[in-house]
């Protein structure tokens, strides 16, 4: 019959303007089928993900290259700093009292009275609270001092007494 829809055993007419892969894709999409992707439409492909790879790779190293002496330093100045501090609160203390701490009462004199010095004391302490190092150990003390009157230092990075670099001693005679 003509102008009849075509039968299954009569073959489909086409369009000659539509490509037959397109026709495909139309008919899937119709059905709620979508075809896959073409690689090159998907994303990225591996030469691609391994330059990224290799570019943050490189930035990693210089950032860290760049960063970690510098950390290094802080951490000496931080512990220059404190030493400084809490040699100011010693002096202050020999100031009221007479006297430096005794090295067995130590830096903790300048937080809290030891006994016998609650008259001179002067009220809340000379500090609020004993700073440990940058390296997390507790700072040393001597009075007297191999180096002056009163040694307070820090052992360095190795937390142990001598050393080169980043663990040398610190003290208030440097």
């Amino acid at each position: 019959m003509p102008g009849s829809r075509a039968t299954s055993d009569r073959p489909l007419r086409r369009d000659p303007g539509v490509r037959r892969d397109d026709e495909g894709r139309r008919r899937a999409a119709e059905h709620g089928f979508t075809p896959p992707q073409r690689a090159a439409e998907h994303g990225f492909t591996l030469v691609e993900l391994m330059v990224v790879i290799v570019i943050i790779g490189l930035l990693t190293t210089i950032v860290v290259v760049n960063v970690l002496p510098s950390q290094d330093k802080a951490r000496v100045e931080k512990a220059k700093a404190d030493i400084a501090l809490l040699e100011q609160a010693a002096e202050m203390y020999r100031l009221d009292n007479l006297a430096y701490p005794s090295s067995g009462d130590g830096l903790q004199a300048l937080v809290s009275a030891p006994a016998g010095a609650e008259g001179r004391y002067r009220p809340g302490g000379y500090i609020r609270k004993l700073p440990e190092d940058p390296w997390g150990n507790p700072y040393h003390y001597a009075a007297p001092g191999k180096h002056g009157a009163v040694d307070i230092y820090s052992y360095g990075a190795d937390g142990r007494e001598g050393g080169e670099g980043n663990d040398a001693d610190i003290g208030n005679w440097k």
